[in-house]
């Protein structure tokens, strides 16, 4: 049961973050900008990680889902380096470690 928990924290925070981008408050959309992508990119990267969250929590798609939201992540922790707003590494550094978790667990 234990090896579950990483799994279902990365099910509750890809949805949980998919659904804040998807919705695409004015200064989410403001940071997706700054960044350089377009304002809309935060309502695909919100799609993007929701479809993670539902592939991770079904067992026949998670190590596809698992793929999907290390891409994901990798590709944040790129765009946030790049730009130097290290304030988002933490959270990103704790998806990374329980994508990792979970695909040795799975």
């Amino acid at each position: 049961m234990v090896h579950a928990l990483p799994i279902w924290l990365l099910v509750a925070g890809f949805f949980g973050a998919g659904l804040f981008n998807a919705i695409g408050t004015p200064g989410t959309q403001s940071d997706f900008a700054r960044w350089g992508y377009p304002r809309w990119w935060s309502r695909f990267t919100g799609g993007l990680e929701i479809m993670s969250a539902v592939l991770i929590a079904l067992p026949a798609s998670r190590s596809v889902g698992l793929a999907l939201g290390a891409v994901i992540i990798a590709a944040a922790v790129m765009t946030v380096l790049h730009h130097r707003d290290l304030s988002h590494l933490a959270p990103l550094g704790v998806f990374g470690a329980l994508i990792a978790l979970a695909a040795t667990l799975s």
